[in-house]
């Protein structure tokens, strides 16, 4: 059977591909130190499981309208108001299966044939293939430490032209963990202000900050970019709730319907259960979001020091998430590797120390580290990858 062309042009999740791989070994009887996966370890808080068995019990276990149950969209309005002083309507809301699933709908109601979307590299993986997947064209900019791996206005303003639709802005990002300032998106957002073309503003790292920064979403700025902007963020991160798969996107009240629309016709609804959960999550204190942040803070500080130690390891220290994101490519050739993929593969072999190499980010000399584990188990894959550079070294 002939495949559909959008399918065969896809490239598989790096990170997904080391995380099986990792598990495979764990599988085997390895004693393997896993840090791709891009989800906390903690559990989701307490209230919100009980949020949820509420819900069964109650019989809230059917169809729910296509882009969300109201009272999870008035807590999201009311959420986008205390965290950024945004205004927005239940129709300038729509509940997705995940972020991801509001950002794959997006492209899809979005672009046309040929249509055009920024994406500054390093990005998250799922970015592009998206894109391609929607028949539009990523446009990959390289943002390299030298700027903290941040897209500038000149970069923004060359790399436009008639054919571009929109800008990804992902703030704290994954993979890097570095954090737009405000008057950094200030200066983007005149750019495409000038230019006309729409900002994806991907926030669903905001609550993870370590830094005395405060996170600002670009559609504050002015009535212009709020006009431009969707935001795309969940409950995934900020509340250990990965596998429960709600996501929002919030912007212009036109493409909210599209993608209502469209996701009546694909998902029908995120699942009903989860989103009381969502709810819960969003209606009640912060305090277990807080003591998670406070927990990466440490691990963060722990695991960076450590790094930075290892001859050919350079690291800009992040902002947020919950990864690092060193540069290895002096180390990967100081032991001999023709690349950095070919240095982290033998580091899962030789020493089973799973990270997921940054070609998949579009940046091939870096890797990314996950510290959403524990600090023991991060203090020991930072003596394995000492102890394997060493080896390799002598």
């Amino acid at each position: 059977m002939q495949l559909a062309n959008r399918v065969q042009s896809l490239t598989p999740s790096s990170t997904l591909a080391i995380t099986a791989k990792a598990k495979a070994l764990k599988a085997e009887g390895h004693d393997v130190i896993g840090l791709g996966a891009g989800e906390p370890d903690f559990n989701t808080p307490s209230y919100i499981i009980e949020a949820a068995k509420r819900a069964m019990d109650e019989g809230l276990t059917k169809y729910t309208p296509a882009g969300g149950i109201p009272e999870l969209k008035n807590a999201i309005t009311t959420k986008l108001k205390r965290d950024q002083n945004l205004t927005y309507t239940n129709e300038q809301v729509i509940v997705t299966t995940g972020a991801k699933h509001a950002l794959y709908t997006l492209f899809q109601v979005m672009l046309n044939p040929g249509d055009e979307v920024i994406v500054p590299a390093p990005y998250w993986v799922s970015y592009p293939e998206q894109i391609k997947l929607a028949e539009g064209k990523p446009v990959i900019v390289g943002a390299d430490e030298t700027n903290d791996f941040k897209l500038t206005p000149e970069q923004l303003e060359q790399a436009i032209t008639e054919q571009t639709k929109a800008v990804i802005i992902n703030s704290p990002s994954n993979p890097t963990g570095m954090m737009y300032s405000q008057e950094e998106l200030e200066a983007l957002g005149k750019v495409c202000v000038e230019h006309d073309i729409f900002v994806i503003s991907d926030e669903i790292y905001e609550k993870l900050i370590y830094t005395d920064e405060a996170h600002v979403s670009i559609a504050e700025l002015s009535d212009e970019l709020y006009e431009r902007t969707i935001i795309i963020n969940g409950v995934s991160k900020s509340h250990s709730m990965t596998g429960w798969r709600i996501g929002f996107a919030a912007g212009p009240k036109e493409i909210i319907k599209a993608m209502s629309n469209m996701a009546s016709h694909s998902t029908s609804n995120p699942t009903s259960i989860a989103q009381y959960g969502a709810l819960a999550a969003y209606t009640a204190d912060e305090s277990a979001v807080d003591e998670m942040r406070e927990a990466f803070g440490k691990r963060l500080d722990a695991l960076y020091e450590l790094l930075i130690a290892i001859p050919g390891v350079k690291c800009v220290k992040p902002s947020g998430a919950f990864y690092l994101f060193p540069n290895v490519k002096e180390a990967a050739e100081s032991c001999g590797f023709e690349d950095v993929d070919a240095f982290v593969k033998a580091l899962l072999d030789e020493e089973k120390v799973a990270l997921v190499p940054g070609s998949g980010f579009g940046s091939p000399d870096n890797v990314r580290l996950s510290y959403a584990t524990s600090l023991d188990q991060l203090e020991k894959a930072a003596e394995r990858i000492k102890n394997f550079v060493h080896t390799h070294q002598s």
